[in-house]
Order: structure tokens, then C-alpha cells, then sequence
């Protein structure tokens, strides 16, 4: 429409013939950038590190010398569907008409399979959202007893795990969190009805529960993350066999460097385990006491044995031991 080289009109009288500003004839369009090669090594950090977000990615980026800022490593993290993985909020959220049990592990000794059973649910980042996995775990043994994976948070794949547990064994005492799950009335019911005490975590009390918790952090750091699941099908299947191979085949140091599986077989035996228990405080002495004037039994109860201690005349008060 306007010649550049046109003999008798120049560039600024044919652009006001044609009502048209002159940036536009000299404007040249920049090439698009092809971002494959930074999308790519991207991808790569982010299945090393899943807990990275864009800012340590680009970091990261930056110091492989790429060139990138925040704005962009963010533009195409959101463009390739990726965030760090962490905590969700609300996944235990009661429901407000809900019941709310108390917690009965508070110092208990749990010597012994199927006497304190845990459960939660957890969720695994898959490239189209999340899938969300529900297991119950026998706290002395550390055997998973049932696991399933469902993709929505709804209460049925919870009561299908808890009748396939209860196929393979009764605890005395089932302990959950306060998720709306676990205090509905149709998973109550079938818990007491088998006659199972009911337990529940203390509100923002995580560690009430830290025998399932921390083996989310096993299967996530020995499994997921390791082997970034595409599909639904592939991660039910991947959990499978990592579970099967926890229960009976992976060494576990908190029960003798055995596995799950002969312990809840009673096969061997592992530590009376304590979940919840509070110290109680020693009580105070005169400088002259000693721990020779104390019971075994008093010394052991105070953790007064595990404490140091000087010469009959130099005993110092004795203190709590944290």
C-alpha cells in the first residue's frame, strides 16, 4: 500500500492520504524466540527438585547462564502447567456437623500389631492436576495395611480401603486427622461398628500422626518423585509395587533394621513404640540427693539415667531432659 521508494510522494504524504501513523511502515516484527531448549532444562529441574518453585528455577537457569528473569521463568513454568509441590491447604478440614473424637495415643505403649492402626491421605502431582491416596499403616510394624488411589477427595475410596483392611486385620484403636473423610458419620460408623476406638489428631497437630506422614515422605522421596508418573493408571500401579516392596522387602530402621512385613507377622519383634508422649519433668533435688537415692523405676520414668552426673557432693539439681 506505501511505496518506500515512490518518486513524487513522500513516506509521511502517502502515510496522511491514508490516515495511517508512520510507525507502522517502519515498525519490523521481532522473530519468535524458540523457547524449547529453556522449557526442556525446565522440566529437567523441576523433576530433580520438585519442591522448586520459578524463583529457584530461575535461579537455577541463571546459573547455568541462562538468560532469564523471575517474569519469564514464571511465564512458562504456568505455560507448561508446573508448580512446586507442597502442602495443599484444607485437606483436613472438618466438617462443621461433625463429631470430633480424642486423641488416645497421648503416652501409650504400642508394643504390638494391629493396636494402633493410622491413616491419612496425601496427593501426588501428576502433569493434568493431582490424584489423592489414602493408606493406613500399623504403627508398631510399620506394615501398610490398604492403600487406594482415587482422583477426587470424596469419602468412598476411604471406606473401600478400610474394608479391605479390616479383611486383613482388627486394631484396637484407628487414629486419623480431623478431615471431613474420617469424621463423616458413614466412616465412624464402620470403624465403631467393628468395635474400634475412634482417635483424631489435635487441631494443627501433624505430628499426632507422624507414623503415616513420615511414610508419605519415604514414598514420595523413593517413588514419585523419582519416577514422575504421566498417567493414572501408571501411578497406581508404580505405588503397587513400591508398597509391596516397603511391606516386604525394604529395611526399616525404627524396627531393627527388618522389614514391615515379618514384624506384623509377628515373625519378629521390633520397640515398643510411644507416639504423643509427653516428658514429664524430674523432679528437683537438693544438691545433695544423688541418682543412687532414686528407684530404677523413678530413674527411668525422669530420664534422670540418660543425664550426667558429677560426684556425690557435686550433684547438681536435676533437670528435664527434651
Amino acid at each position: 500500500m506505501i511505496e518506500l521508494s515512490h518518486k513524487k510522494l513522500s513516506i509521511r504524504q502517502q502515510c496522511q492520504l491514508l490516515e495511517v501513523n508512520r510507525s507502522m511502515v517502519y515498525y519490523k516484527g521481532k522473530k519468535a524466540v524458540d523457547e524449547s531448549e529453556i522449557m526442556n532444562r525446565i522440566h529437567e529441574i523441576w523433576l530433580k527438585f520438585p519442591a522448586y518453585g520459578y524463583r529457584r528455577i530461575t535461579k537455577a537457569l541463571q546459573d547455568e547462564g541462562y538468560d532469564i528473569n523471575r517474569k519469564r521463568g514464571y511465564r512458562l513454568m504456568k505455560l507448561m502447567n508446573l508448580e512446586a509441590i507442597y502442602a495443599k491447604p484444607k485437606l483436613s478440614e472438618p466438617h462443621p456437623g461433625h463429631k470430633i473424637y480424642p486423641y488416645l495415643l497421648k503416652g501409650l505403649s504400642i508394643d504390638r500389631p494391629n493396636q494402633v492402626w493410622c491413616t491419612d491421605i496425601t496427593y501426588v502431582k501428576m502433569p493434568q492436576g493431582f490424584v489423592y491416596l489414602v493408606a493406613i499403616i500399623d504403627v508398631y510394624s510399620r506394615y501398610i495395611v490398604s492403600w487406594r488411589l482415587s482422583t477426587s477427595l470424596d469419602t468412598a475410596f476411604c471406606l473401600d480401603m478400610l474394608r479391605s483392611a479390616f479383611d486383613v486385620g482388627m486394631p484396637e484403636i484407628l487414629n486419623t486427622d480431623q478431615g471431613s473423610q474420617f469424621t463423616s458419620t458413614d466412616w465412624i460408623t464402620m470403624v465403631e461398628g467393628a468395635g474400634v476406638k475412634v482417635s483424631m489428631d489435635g487441631k494443627g497437630r501433624w505430628a499426632d500422626n507422624i507414623p503415616i506422614e513420615r511414610f508419605w515422605r519415604t514414598l514420595k522421596h523413593e517413588n514419585v518423585f523419582l519416577n514422575a508418573y504421566e498417567t493414572v493408571a501408571e501411578a497406581r500401579n508404580g505405588i503397587k509395587q513400591f508398597i509391596e516392596l516397603y511391606n516386604e522387602e525394604r529395611l526399616h530402621s525404627s524396627i531393627g533394621y527388618t522389614n514391615p512385613g515379618v514384624v506384623y507377622r509377628s515373625e519378629k519383634y521390633a520397640p515398643a513404640y510411644f507416639l504423643g508422649k509427653f516428658i514429664k519433668k524430674a523432679r528437683q533435688t537438693s544438691p545433695v540427693d544423688s541418682v543412687e537415692n532414686t528407684t530404677s523405676r523413678e530413674v527411668s520414668d525422669s530420664f534422670v539415667g540418660c543425664l550426667p552426673h558429677s560426684q556425690q557432693g557435686q550433684q547438681q539439681p536435676q533437670q528435664p531432659f527434651y
